[in-house]
């Protein structure tokens, strides 16, 4: 079975709903949260927050944190999930910041650095991760990472 399957199914079984904040994919997690039947059961929204004013005004993502830490950090996708959650009300968010290239890329954050962010009720996680490849494929793997981190959260955390 698919992470995408299985997390449809463990979501729809358990009645929990799930929620996204994406950047550098701009909108394919949701496209894919969405891609099978009966989707509406655990997923009725997404945000696209491509730019930093709209990450501020739709997610409440702090000025303060883009401006010291960047739009691709730790501390951006973890205030992008907290702010997906609670804007929805939903069970789970997934964030996602990252440079998809082929330009924008710096020493310290080069092409293909992606963000990750996970929240629940009760805790936010996030991690960093780096592919390879041309802005189609970082952004199509982008979205298989995130879908993995909810699957193997579902797997792992008793219903």
């Amino acid at each position: 079975m698919s992470d995408l399957a299985y997390i449809a199914a463990e979501l729809q079984a358990r009645g929990k709903t799930v929620t996204c904040a994406e950047s550098c994919t701009g909108g394919l997690l949701a496209a894919a949260l969405t891609e099978l039947p009966g989707s509406s059961a655990f997923f009725d929204r997404g945000f696209i927050t491509y730019s930093d004013k709209a990450k501020q005004q739709v997610l409440n993502v702090n000025a303060n944190t883009l401006r010291h830490y960047g739009a691709v950090s730790e501390e951006t996708v973890r205030e992008m999930a907290l702010g997906a959650l609670i804007a929805t009300k939903n069970d789970f968010a997934l964030s996602i910041s990252g440079i998809a290239g082929p330009d924008g890329g710096s020493d310290d954050k080069p092409v293909g650095t992606v963000w990750f962010g996970f929240a629940t009720k009760q805790r936010i996680w996030a991690k960093q991760h780096h592919f390879s490849g041309s802005r189609s494929q970082v952004r199509e793997q982008a979205v298989q990472y995130a879908l993995a981190i909810l699957a193997h959260y579902l797997k792992t955390t008793p219903a």
